[in-house]
């Protein structure tokens, strides 16, 4: 239980809009007594804070947020907006505001990259004619640049981290003004607001390419009440209402068709570029457009619930799950900046104290090494470049729940596949009713009698052949009364009917009931054809058996044939029969293995993770603990609620050849972080030997650090492309 002291403030912080200052943001203030950061993410720019403000007031937090640079705005006080007069000294900022980031030139790092900028073009226009004169206007655009970096580096040291970036690029900058270097040292701090103007810009892509799918959804809807339309706004609409879309319109919540039949085009929201014909009892997206005629749609969910919604926050708050390399990234980094530290200060005492070095070469030398050694380009390197991946992914229709689920999906060796609904259409209709008593018809009534409670597909094929006969038949009859229905987990169900109890089961569970070698032949023959048999008792007594066929994915063949491409192995994992199981899966060009309960598919998965990552695919819903039990578990649920909360990824359009598709995005993601390190080390190694040895000057000590920063940037950028 929480302490009635403690207060969980959700902040939204202006200019923390990089993966550093994230990490300077966190750390200064888990180090405030009393302070607990619950949640903080570069890319909405939000920290969450669980405050006990007898320790600490919000006051003192927000004060240490302002020193470092950073302009904190309360958004909520224990999930409510606040008001915003019981807060008179937040310096006029307001508390429920969305932020709206306009040009680059008008952000506070934009004014300063070209006010810095025009002291810099003064200082060299000056210098071809009053060379005096432009050593001042040097001075003046370092002070400009280095003064911010200065009360940075001084709130980062109070509050614990003295080696921080800003104090490297200070003592760096400071330096070559004592020693003659202005022109360096006003350049140095000019490239480095230039490349922390590049790390928002990087960030505010890949978030504007998120927030995008906000504006799919419309302002307003056309809501019918007692036969009556009204336009009402979209945000306004609750679950159980009915809305009117006309033909070009926009949907405006997630819902269900009730009347009318159109093609939907949900490219905006899952990336589908085929639009799809629904009509009653269809699903559709807020955002999706409605393409041809009138339709009648029971709202199913509230704006802030709906599928858009759901993505933003989920593609939002991916980036808080950090990548493990990410995590060594920042462990590394913590250690490597004193030993820059220690090696400048070694480089400028060692050589003139015991060898008799001049004192202004070393120092310059010293000063340079600083500025090679910075670690932004490898700070930046990860959370950039896993930034943008998930942003690129969303776009698609691919949702990956953080960094460390994008790392893992493309090393996976092996993915499992659930067969209905996955790999197979999961549209199941029944192709053989066999009667061994009574009539086909009468077999279909009790069949459907006992299936009626059941969500599985099979049930559901039995059910709709029942009333589609009975619809054909004079009599009409519906089917009859079942009681004491239950789930025969991996077996089949069982029900009263009249007092008897019936049981639809698989051939297997049903021969350990009653003699089947009669009718083996027969079940042979259909699951050999790739159907599904079920066997109909009355008590111990065969009455019928059905078979069921449910047709492969048309993409099912081609994803399998792409993951062989990839190296990774592919099966099928069922609780169908051998026969059909094969019979599907030899047709795809997969291992089946069949004849699962629940417990079996634990069990395999578990087996395959130990010989390498796994990943499973499901639907989400029956594959639940498969899907955990994983490496990595991929939902193929079109934006269900567990499709979404199940699993590590999920695959909005339902297509097989996404699971391809990810694994591909994963590993350009890897291969795009591999480069950004590579970068960002071997530039500075380079460089590093070569200052050293007297090759390179502080003009190219300033390349290597802001030029690992723009190349790691624009690097990560390229994941962004479609």
């Amino acid at each position: 239980m929480k302490d009635a002291h403690v207060n969980t403030l959700t902040y939204f912080v202006d200019d923390m809009d990089c993966a550093n200052c994230v990490k300077k943001v966190e750390a200064a203030t888990a180090r405030l007594p009393g302070a607990q950061v619950k949640r903080s993410n570069f890319t909405t720019q939000i920290l969450e804070v669980d405050l006990d403000e007898t320790q600490t007031s919000r006051a003192t937090l927000e004060k240490n947020l302002r020193d470092m640079g950073y302009g904190p705005s309360l958004k909520q006080e224990n999930g409510q907006a606040p008001h915003i007069h019981d807060h008179p000294h937040d310096h006029g900022h307001s508390h429920t505001h969305e932020h709206e980031s306009g040009p680059w030139y008008q952000t506070r790092q934009g004014k300063l990259v070209w006010q810095s900028g025009l002291l810099l073009l003064l200082a060299y226009g000056l210098g071809f004619v009053f060379p005096h004169f432009a050593k001042w206007f040097y001075i003046a655009a370092t002070a400009l640049g280095v003064w911010p970096l200065l009360k940075k580096a001084y709130a980062s040291a109070r509050l614990g981290d003295a080696f921080s970036i800003n104090m490297l690029v200070s003592v760096a900058s400071i330096g070559a003004l004592l020693i003659g270097a202005e022109a360096e040292g006003a350049v140095v701090v000019f490239f480095f607001a230039i490349g922390e103007l590049l790390e928002g810009v990087a960030a505010g892509r890949a978030r504007s390419s998120i927030k995008a799918l906000a504006a799919l959804q419309p302002k307003t809807a056309t809501l019918l009440e007692n036969g009556q339309t009204r336009e009402v706004g979209a945000d306004t609409l609750q679950a159980g209402q009915i809305v009117r879309v006309s033909p070009g319109g926009r949907i405006p919540a997630d819902g269900t068709i009730l009347e009318g039949q159109s093609s939907i085009d949900d490219s905006p929201v899952t990336g589908e570029s085929v639009p799809v014909s629904k009509g009653p009892g269809s699903s559709v997206y807020a955002g999706s457009i409605n393409t041809e005629a009138n339709l009648t749609i029971k709202v199913e969910k509230a704006a802030q619930d709906n599928t858009i919604a759901r993505i933003i926050k989920m593609v939002e708050e991916a980036e808080e799950s950090r990548a493990p390399t990410s995590r060594f990234i920042d462990r590394f980094s913590q250690r490597y900046t004193p030993f820059v530290v220690l090696v400048s200060v070694l480089t400028i005492l060692v050589p003139p104290l015991l060898f008799q070095g001049n004192w202004q070469e070393w120092l310059y030398k010293g000063i340079s090494i600083l500025l090679i050694g910075c670690p932004c380009a490898l700070v930046l390197s990860t959370p950039a470049a896993i930034t943008s991946g998930i942003a690129s992914g969303a776009r698609r229709g691919l949702l990956i729940k953080g960094g460390a689920a994008l790392e893992a999906i493309g090393s996976v060796k092996t993915v499992a596949f659930d067969k209905t609904g996955t790999l197979t259409q999961n549209k199941p209709q029944v192709t053989d009713v066999i009667h061994l008593q009574g009539t086909p018809e009468e077999a279909l009534r009790l069949a459907a009698a006992v299936e009626a409670g059941s969500q599985h597909p099979l049930a559901k094929a039995i059910v709709e052949k029942a009333v589609e006969k009975a619809a054909e038949h004079t009599s009409k009859q519906p089917p009859p009364e079942a009681t004491e229905a239950r789930a025969l987990s991996g077996k089949g169900v069982s029900a009263r009917i009249d007092g008897v109890l019936h049981l639809v089961a698989s051939p297997k569970h049903a021969s350990t009931l009653t003699d089947l070698s009669a009718q083996q032949p027969q079940i042979t023959a259909l699951e050999q054809q790739g159907k599904t048999v079920v066997v109909l008792l009355r008590d111990t007594t065969p009455l019928a058996l059905i078979a069921i066929r449910d047709e492969a994915r048309s993409d099912a063949k081609a994803a399998i044939a792409e993951l062989k491409n990839l190296g990774v192995q592919a099966v099928m994992l069922t609780g169908d029969n051998q026969r059909t199981g094969k019979a599907i899966a030899g047709n795809l060009g997969l291992e089946v293995q069949a004849e699962l309960l629940p417990e079996d598919k634990l069990r395999i998965i578990r087996g395959l993770k130990d010989q390498g990552g796994i990943a499973m695919v499901g639907d989400g819903i029956n594959d639940a603990p498969a899907l955990a039990e994983a490496t990595v578990g991929i939902a193929m649920g079109g934006g269900t609620d567990v499709a979404l909360e199940t699993a590590d990824a999920a695959l909005l359009r339902s297509q097989t050849r996404d699971v391809p598709a990810l694994i591909q995005l994963s590993r350009r993601t890897m291969g795009n972080i591999r480069q950004n390190i590579t970068f960002a080390l071997g530039l500075k190694a380079i460089f590093l030997v070569t200052t050293l040895l007297g090759y390179t000057n502080l003009w190219m000590a300033i390349l290597a650090d802001t030029g690992a920063t723009m190349l790691v940037t624009a690097n990560a950028l390229r994941l962004l492309r479609k």
